[in-house]
């Protein structure tokens, strides 16, 4: 259950509607407030100067202008906006779109144009004429005033928002952002235990899930609980991110214990797309995306593809202090659960192979991809980390020797890959030679 109030959770946070919805309910319940303010007559004395003293007329003419105007400009905006996504979309990806969905500006920009005009309908409906028993909420008509003059300063904020937001370098750093933030969650600075060897699963049975769609939440503690009151070990097959096919087993468990299909099935909650709260790789290759797709003979944009590099680069070094999770789960001295997780090598992959493969006879990406590694290596010192970069340094090599023409540029990637080779064997006293 706690998988799945996770991912409730983790769905109503990216959800667009949300907080628009709540700006909607605050609108009309303060319409009301206020409202009864003025039926009690409670509006402090002070106060009488700066609110409206019109009649019944006027305040209807002002609140339905507030109403039609609001929801004019709010629709004329978001069309305007899903027009500029669109575009947006061809070059950096589809998948991106969640992150303008989910942004914070764009919600709330919403939900005042939309709480403003639930607003002023509200009050309105409580204005009455003197054949109608004469009733004008005065301190509830100035409150929509007032909110008119903070819907026209926030649609000149949206403007300038969303205009910095379609900028291709802001997304770069949006989704860089995600990816450090995964990071950070699935490391630890601490030494976990090894995975057992493959001889404890000798007598591991399998279990099958009849179910379909991405694993996005994923209740480790709990189902190493389960294992560990019926004195069981469980491996499991799948981790966030993996697609569970339905039929297909998801998990070995040994001994054979009844109910683990059960326990399985409730510590972990599908989802029908990736996410990339628990999903580290899918934060990576959304990163890389942008940068594919800016080596793409219609963009055509390395300019995008270096900023990517650097922003990937910068991730890798802060994983310096950091060891990425075994995920063993011990208890009671004795491993109760065994879940896959990303390795070093796995996740720089991630991060340089598409792009490689992608930057063919583009020596300014392929120099800049080594001088990352280079950067990378500088900083981490790790072996079995430093010979993960330089498998991937050597794949930049070999391809730059095979697709780049030009002596020149291929002359200046060779040198670039020396000096890599020389951070590997010295360190950063390697960067004296040059000076």
């Amino acid at each position: 259950m706690t998988a799945r109030l996770r991912k409730l959770i983790n769905d109503l946070a990216e959800s667009f509607w949300l907080l628009p919805a709540l700006l909607v309910i605050v609108g009309i319940v303060g319409a009301r407030g206020l409202v009864v303010v003025d039926s009690q007559e409670l509006v402090p004395e002070w106060l009488n100067g700066w609110i409206y003293n019109g009649g019944a007329t006027g305040a209807r003419t002002l609140l339905g202008a507030v109403a039609s105007s609001t929801i004019g400009v709010a629709g004329t905006v978001f069309s305007i906006t899903i027009a500029a996504l669109s575009l947006a979309a061809g070059q950096m990806g589809p998948r991106l779109l969640r992150n303008f969905t989910r942004d914070r500006g764009n919600q709330i920009t919403l939900g005042i144009f939309l709480g403003t005009f639930c607003y002023a309908l509200v009050v309105l409906r409580s204005v009455r004429m003197p054949d109608e028993g004469a009733f004008i909420p005065h301190l509830a008509v100035s409150a929509g005033i007032a909110l008119a003059f903070v819907c026209v300063a926030t649609l000149v904020y949206f403007v300038g928002h969303m205009s910095g937001r379609i900028n291709v370098d802001t997304v770069v750093g949006l989704v860089s952002e995600d990816v450090r933030d995964v990071m950070r969650t699935l490391a630890t600075e601490d030494r976990e235990s090894a995975p057992p060897p493959p001889e404890f699963w000798r007598d591991a049975e399998p279990v099958t899930d009849d179910r379909r769609g991405y694993l996005n939440q994923f209740d480790e503690d709990g189902l190493a609980t389960w294992a560990c009151e019926n004195d069981a070990a469980i491996k499991m097959l799948v981790r966030p991110g993996d697609y569970v096919f339905p039929g297909a087993p998801i998990a070995m468990i040994s001994p054979p214990r009844d109910g683990a299909a059960e326990a399985i099935r409730a510590a972990t909650a599908l989802s029908p797309q990736r996410s990339t709260s628990t999903d580290l790789l899918f934060a990576v290759r959304q990163l890389v995306e942008v940068g594919v797709r800016a080596l793409s003979p219609g963009i055509n944009d390395p300019h995008t593809a270096i900023s990517v590099l650097d922003r990937l680069g910068s991730a890798l070094c802060e994983m310096k202090p950091l060891r990425l999770q075994t995920g063993v789960a011990v208890k009671d001295d004795r491993t109760v659960l065994v879940v896959p997780h990303v390795r070093y090598d796995e996740l720089v992959g991630a991060m340089f192979h598409m792009i490689r493969q992608n930057a063919a006879g583009k020596p300014s990406v392929l120099i800049r991809m080594i001088e990352v590694m280079t950067w990378v290596v500088s900083c981490e010192r790790d072996p079995a980390r430093m010979e993960a970069v330089r498998k991937h340094a050597d794949l930049v090599m070999r391809d730059a020797e095979r697709d780049v023409g030009s002596p020149s540029d291929l002359s200046d990637i060779r040198t670039r890959h020396r000096a890599f080779v020389d951070m590997i064997a010295e360190g950063p006293r390697s960067s004296l030679k040059a000076s």
